[in-house]
């Protein structure tokens, strides 16, 4: 395990982790990475799954009330442009 020097710490945020500690009975350093811990569990539950392209043009659909029918017949179109260019070879970029 590696050691983390954080300098910089306000008295007060130095303070709150101690009385932190002292209430849980751990040691400062124990409280301060049980803090970095929940933190970026927290931070990694609220980040957002990435959106395939059909998620994406749903999604603006819906922004607009065009869903369904509507949805259907772009995505049709698109399905149809995709695979019209599959296998397609690429240019030649100079």
């Amino acid at each position: 395990m590696g050691d983390l020097p954080i300098r910089n710490i306000s008295d007060a945020m130095k303070r709150d982790i101690a009385e932190a500690a002292q209430r849980s009975g751990n040691s400062l350093s124990d409280e301060a990475e049980e803090l970095l811990r929940e933190a970026l569990q927290r931070k990694a539950e609220a980040k957002p799954e990435p959106m395939s392209a059909y998620e994406a043009i749903r999604a603006a659909f819906v922004s607009e009330n065009a869903v369904d029918d509507e949805i259907v017949a772009v995505m049709k179109e698109v399905e149809a442009a995709r695979k019209k260019d599959f296998g397609r070879p690429f240019e030649d970029i100079e």
